[in-house]
């Protein structure tokens, strides 16, 4: 079940928390780049963000997230979360499917690390299609997307 993720709800708020801890070790590890900056992030941090996350839940508990800004016209889709015991089910796919059918945005966007090779074939799947790499650290490269 999808339903909004509320930062004031402190327990909710912890459960988003450790997922993305979950979700970010392993792509940190795929990708070979420790310093994914949501890893880094602290649970204040992560309250006090500006981002809206839809929540995905299986039996009352959170298993994956997206979360996004809205600017003119463009989502920009932030975090992709889903915790490793609940890989392969279809969720990140239905995250990112509410994402495009609501509002039907005019653009969206995503980065990912450029050796993330299943959230590279989840956005190519869906649409989006590769603007180009960015160095976002010595010898690391973020791959960009677009859908429109």
């Amino acid at each position: 079940m999808l339903r909004k993720v509320d930062l004031q709800n402190l327990s909710l708020a912890n459960e988003l928390y450790t997922v993305q801890q979950k979700s970010y070790t392993i792509e940190a590890e795929l990708i070979g780049f420790l310093d994914i900056p949501p890893l880094k992030e602290t649970f204040d941090e992560l309250l006090s963000c500006q981002e809206e996350f839809i929540g995905y839940f299986i039996d009352e508990k959170l298993v994956g997230a997206v979360s996004y800004s809205l600017e003119d016209e463009t989502v920009h889709i932030c975090r992709l979360i889903v915790d490793p015991a609940h890989f392969r089910k279809g969720i990140a796919q239905k995250l990112l499917a509410h994402l495009q059918n609501e509002g039907s945005p005019e653009r969206m966007i995503v980065s990912t690390g450029k050796d993330n090779h299943p959230a590279i074939s989840l956005y190519l799947k869906n649409g989006f299609k590769l603007i180009r790499d960015i160095e976002a650290a010595p010898g690391f490269y973020l791959s960009l997307f677009e859908k429109r």
